[in-house]
């Protein structure tokens, strides 16, 4: 069987009477052009052009199959407006919940235009949490969550690596010094999560390995333990994509493999093939390289 895709080059050069001239028109080079119609003929079996002084000319049989190649590219012109037209027709909001710090990152990337160019009709509105919104009472259509997720009635995928770390500001290191082994954290001053945040597996961590640590400040959100370390009051574990982005904190213990998880994607399967959703759902799945360093660092 042949690639379909090769018919392109035996379309460009059956017009054009050259391969120089089809590699032009194809945005291509010219070796390209011979060497996937050379394929197009070995896979054939038979020769579908032949070079004379004066160009390329079809044979018999190239001749027979140019309006059969011209049909297949006509259908998939076809095939390519009717998708344009249904990403186009996609039209409403997606709401899409993860913590506060990520939807600053996506912001400051591109991708949220890449999103809008597919499809002009869609809108993504951000339900900013640290806590797990109940996707099946539609407190959200779509959830970028790591860690643990005891619902296992939602459906998606992993796209990137949750790691964390524990971080302190130079400020800190300079008066208090810093933690060697995780077993010193119980001689620091740690920021840590407020009761709405207890089942946080940072917060179990933390009272896991330094039950004796004082406790200097708590918080109900990454972002809030981020600019409590910040500001140099005590140390903390963070993700390590927002803790290796920030100049005035430094890692001093991690990553911690503890608290490792992973990224994921996830829906309702109720909302998972409306339209709307399927199609943040695919462009997301089609955009982990470029996500998985906004989740990760």
């Amino acid at each position: 069987m042949f690639d379909w895709n090769d018919l392109r080059y035996f379309l460009a050069v059956a017009r054009h009477r050259s391969t120089l001239a089809a590699g032009r028109a194809l945005k291509l080079n010219q070796s390209t052009v011979q060497r996937r119609l050379t394929e197009l003929e070995r896979r054939i079996g038979r020769q579908l052009v032949r070079r004379q002084p004066t160009g390329y000319r079809l044979t018999e049989l190239g001749q027979e199959m140019l309006p059969y190649a011209e049909r297949v590219e006509q259908a998939v012109l076809a095939f390519e407006q009717h998708l344009e037209a249904a990403r186009r027709d996609v039209v409403g909001v997606v709401r899409v919940t993860c913590p506060e710090p990520i939807v600053y990152r996506i912001t400051q990337s591109s991708l949220l235009e890449r999103f809008q160019a597919r499809y002009p009709g869609l809108r993504v509105e951000f339900v900013m949490s640290d806590k797990q919104l109940d996707l099946s009472k539609g407190e959200a259509d779509v959830a970028l969550r790591s860690g643990d997720t005891d619902d296992g009635e939602l459906v998606g995928r992993k796209i990137a690596d949750s790691i964390w770390a524990v971080y302190a500001s130079r400020r800190y290191i300079e008066q208090h010094g810093k933690p060697e082994r995780v077993e010193d954290l119980n001689q620091h001053f740690v920021v840590g999560f407020d009761e709405t945040m207890a089942n946080h597996r940072a917060a179990k961590w933390l009272r896991l390995v330094a039950p004796n640590a004082k406790v200097i400040a708590r918080n109900n959100s990454v972002l809030g333990l981020v600019y409590s370390v910040k500001s140099g009051i005590g140390l903390a574990p963070l993700p390590t994509a927002l803790g290796d982005s920030e100049d005035d904190l430094v890692r001093v213990l991690g990553p911690i493999p503890e608290l490792a998880r992973i990224w994921r994607v996830l829906a309702h399967p109720d909302v998972r093939r409306t339209p709307r959703v399927s199609a943040f759902f695919d462009f997301i799945i089609e955009e982990i390289d470029a996500l998985r360093p906004i989740l990760t660092g």
